[in-house]
């Protein structure tokens, strides 16, 4: 297992689902064994992870499994793996009791780094407040960098630059707002049976992501 990284987010709906498997997607086009896992007992987005990598996925859940089950199932089935995506659930810190069985815990427990999706959409520098909480709340949880989503100019992009810089974070990239990849959406996911949708996603991915940059986590 050579890379390694969780994508998450502030809440629901930001779009951690679509780029998560976008990119994926994108790492299987480069020739990459990838190994997806999803935080949570979620069945649905576990089989969309395996229609886009050609291997099963696997589920990360401190409720229903001990921190030390899902430790040796990342081992395991990560160990043949160029790359390990974790799909995250929900946002970064909400659990059954807290943060208990979040996401961000099993990025602790795993001591994987976290990639934020933000979704950008009517938000500029109000962005600095909300990533400035995420980035502080927990010093066991390494949020590596951003993904903002729904980025609505070249404009807005500017912007949202000037919140990491002043942050001192690392921005990996935008996703530009996008009524194809919105109409693709379906329960949990995004509908990768369109394939010229999921086409048009890697290709923006490719296009204003710095996935080699994901390779260095």
């Amino acid at each position: 297992m050579k890379h390694s990284f969780l994508i998450s987010a502030p809440h629901s709906g930001s779009g951690k689902t679509t780029i998560a498997r976008g990119l994926m997607a994108l790492f299987v086009q480069k020739g990459m064994k990838v190994r997806p896992f999803k935080c949570g007992p979620d069945y649905i987005d576990t089989k969309f992870h395996a229609v886009v990598c050609g291997r099963p996925s696997i589920n990360l859940d401190t409720f229903m499994a001990s921190k030390e089950h899902v430790k040796e199932l990342f081992e395991k089935y990560g160990q043949d793996a160029d790359i390990c995506i974790v799909e995250g659930m929900m946002g970064l810190f909400d659990g059954y009791d807290r943060d208990r069985g979040s996401s961000a815990e099993i990025a602790s427990v795993l001591d994987v780094p976290v990639v934020l999706v933000v979704d950008a959409k009517s938000a500029a520098y109000s962005v600095a407040a909300l990533l400035s909480g995420f980035l502080h709340f927990r010093e066991d949880v390494r949020v590596a960098g951003v993904i903002f989503n729904k980025v609505g100019s070249e404009r807005h992009r500017e912007m949202l630059q000037q919140v990491c810089d002043d942050l001192q974070v690392e921005c990996f990239g935008w996703l530009p707002k996008n009524a194809d990849l919105e109409q693709g959406s379906r329960y949990l996911g995004l509908d990768f049976s369109e394939e010229t949708k999921n086409e048009t996603l890697v290709k923006l991915l490719e296009e204003n992501v710095q996935w080699e940059r994901l390779l260095q986590l």
